[in-house]
């Protein structure tokens, strides 16, 4: 999704021999999106990379129903961090929103993950809220730290382990991540204007054929866990070749656009998905218009729901949020500042606020356990009568 990467030992050509020091053959393996149209990466195994056995392990998160009603139309406030701690990053994960294209959730593990895990529903891309730790999958290991995103694409097998307390925003990406079209040029290179660069993506550490001792490996598909047993460590590759890759990316690497006037939120840009945008507010100058007001202005996004991960900072639009708050603000209600923060924003010339927003466009509908953990006096927060 970034670019190509090779690494390892490969044969000079796809789809022919390639044989080990000793004359033995490695085995091609093709991880390919959108059937064989889209990108790909081919890895070289030691062994047979297809056989796993069915075991029973009840393992992971709760699915939200697809056929869950949805509630009175409120703008919402979830407290994230009131939600319970505990589990491996497979079993923490809590959804809290969710739509056809993409479920929004939280996960607080506690331990590394025992077995190998595959998504074959959906990409993910986490933003770590708190806690570091180290990615390992079959192309290698990704190191994430503190207000990192971490990508791990469909069908890529890994699992964590983990440094520390962990608080994760998880999202799954039903239709997959892409880098917006805006910032690459005519060749696919990331544009020089681009909020980012090539350099500022965490790449895969390959170090070669790697045997943990674990044999099981769940796979989702359809919502539903899966588990298997397979012979010999799945992350006996020596070589691959490709664009289908995981990724950290520190939020801070990105940069910020500013204007002499308020920018819409679709200039904090950051990543595409199927149905949504991922935004990333940082610390940056405000508008520097004489007359300007650099809070958001009230607006009516009649196609799109917003959902805001507050992370650190000051949020000059909101009161009542702090770290791990997430605003929910659907389509058809006019949104914006709380009473005040509109007026006293003008003359401010910088902002100190670290957020994660999502502009979505199928609509999102709240589950149970986003509830439970929801700001009953949200709603009525808007009003200058009450606040």
């Amino acid at each position: 999704m970034i670019d190509r990467m090779a690494v390892g030992d490969y044969p000079p050509k796809h789809h022919i021999q390639h044989r080990g020091a000793d004359g033995s053959l490695r085995w091609e393996h093709c991880i390919t999106q959108f059937g064989f149209d889209g990108p790909y990466t081919i890895t070289y195994h030691l062994h047979r990379p297809h056989e796993q056995e069915p075991i029973d392990i009840h393992v992971g998160w709760k699915v939200p129903p697809s056929d869950a009603p949805s509630p009175p139309l409120l703008r919402r406030h979830f407290r994230s961090l009131e939600l319970p701690e505990g589990g491996t990053p497979v079993e923490a994960r809590t959804p809290l929103l969710f739509s056809k294209d993409l479920v929004i959730g939280i996960a607080r593990p506690t331990k590394d993950d025992p077995f190998y895990f595959l998504d074959a529903d959906a990409d993910t891309l986490i933003f770590v809220h708190q806690g570091k730790g180290l990615l390992r999958t079959l192309l290698g290991d990704v190191p994430f730290n503190t207000h990192d995103y971490v990508y791990i694409p469909r069908g890529i097998l890994h699992r964590f382990l983990l440094e520390g307390p962990q608080a994760w925003l998880v999202i799954e990406l039903k239709g997959g991540l892409t880098i917006p079209s805006q910032f690459r040029n005519a060749s696919g290179q990331l544009r020089m204007d681009a909020p980012y660069c090539h350099r500022d993506f965490v790449r895969p550490r390959f170090n070669g054929p790697l045997d943990e001792g674990i044999r099981e490996l769940v796979v989702k598909r359809r919502d539903r866990f899966h588990a298997y047993r397979v012979p010999h460590s799945p992350l006996d590759v020596v070589g691959w070749d490709g664009s289908v890759w995981p990724w950290a990316f520190p939020i801070l690497a990105f940069q910020p656009r500013v204007s002499s006037i308020h920018l819409p939120p679709t200039w904090h840009g950051t990543f595409a998905a199927r149905g949504a945008l991922i935004c990333s507010f940082v610390p940056r100058k405000l508008d520097f218009h004489p007359q300007a007001i650099p809070a958001p202005y009230p607006h009516s996004s009649v196609d799109v729901d917003e959902v805001i991960f507050y992370v650190d900072g000051q949020f000059i639009s909101r009161k009542g949020i702090g770290p791990g708050s997430i605003s929910f603000h659907p389509a058809g209600l006019p949104h914006g500042p709380h009473p005040g923060a509109y007026e006293a924003s003008i003359g401010r010339s910088e902002v100190f606020e670290l957020a994660v927003m999502l502009d979505c466009y199928a609509p999102l509908t709240p589950t149970e356990a986003a509830l439970a953990v929801e700001d009953p006096a949200y709603p009525t927060s808007f009003s200058e009568r009450t606040s």
